[in-house]
């Protein structure tokens, strides 16, 4: 007989704003830890040095996840030009140099390249999978190995400040699987000159904002005790870009039991993915057809 996790039945998002220094793994755990929850996960990796939002998801509400991945999510980010690393970023070690420094007008054109759908190769030190195995762990041992383009929609992104010749700071809003450090990397190859990410915050992700989130200092001293559950956001926000239909009782629940349910459409045509809803708690998630919601994802909260 498996045996039972241990925790509360919590149901909803924290969100934290993540500091520096410490993995979005680690930040995880110490929620779940803090509110004694039984399940946890998150919604989108940033790397350890990154800051800003990290949306992490309690018991049923690790259900829409994907949802709040496939969201568009918006970077700040500072390219350090002039050098390369092995790792696309400031952690690691520089293995190219050039004394060329390109204008603002430079950076603005080139940055035209990179909006739209666009082809991306990811850092070789990135958690993407080379035959089944992490890229990281391949890059570390020392392999040669290629990592195959993957396609990027970025909606937005342009030059926002010049510090100096040295750096420049980028916004961003793309889609799913973007790598900022590959954007750095590509915009310096484009530029002639080099570059890789010195500073990046996610500042936000779908529906959850970095400055409307808490601070693992106050998640800390918070543990355990009641205030820190007021910080919960409902379940029904990582639901944000899908319709909601209001579910009959009945309806809930035939869709509790994971059947085809009775809902009051509104404007959903057929055959559009919805969440039904009963006194405003999210009951499913599924697709609609001619007055009922045929479910995916079935929520017990």
């Amino acid at each position: 007989m498996a045996r039972r996790k241990k925790g509360r039945d919590i149901h909803g998002w924290l969100i934290v704003d993540k500091p520096a220094g410490i993995t979005s793994n680690a930040v995880v755990n110490k929620v779940r830890w803090a509110l004694d929850a039984k399940k946890a996960g998150h919604a989108g990796t940033l790397d350890p040095e990154a800051t800003g939002v990290l949306a992490v998801a309690l018991g049923e509400a690790t259900k829409t996840v994907p949802y709040i991945t496939d969201a568009l999510k918006a970077y700040r980010f500072t390219v350090r030009l002039g050098q390369a690393t092995n790792t696309d970023d400031g952690e690691g070690e520089v293995i190219a140099t050039s004394e060329v420094r390109p204008g603002d007008d430079e950076i603005r054109a080139a940055l035209k390249a990179f909006e739209g759908e666009i082809m991306q190769v990811p850092p070789k030190f990135s958690a993407v999978k080379i035959d089944g195995e992490r890229a990281y762990k391949r890059a570390r041992d020392g392999e040669d190995f290629e990592v195959e383009a993957r396609k990027l929609w970025v909606d937005e992104i342009a030059l926002v400040e010049r510090p100096d010749p040295d750096h420049a700071v980028i916004e961003m809003i793309c889609g799913k699987g973007g790598y900022v450090r590959a954007v750095a990397r590509d915009l310096g190859e484009a530029l002639g000159c080099f570059g890789h990410v010195a500073k990046l915050r996610r500042v936000w992700s779908g529906p959850f904002e970095a400055d409307d989130g808490i601070s693992m200092e106050r998640v800390e001293e918070l543990a355990k005790s009641p205030e820190l559950d007021t910080y919960l956001r409902p379940l029904e926000e990582g639901l944000d870009d899908l319709p909601e239909l209001k579910a009959t009782v009945e309806g809930a629940v035939r869709l509790r039991h994971g059947n085809p349910g009775m809902v009051i459409a509104s404007d959903v045509e057929y055959g559009d993915e919805a969440w039904a809803s009963l006194d405003g708690k999210a009951v499913a998630v599924g697709i609609y057809r001619s007055g009922e919601l045929h479910p995916s994802r079935v929520f017990n909260q």
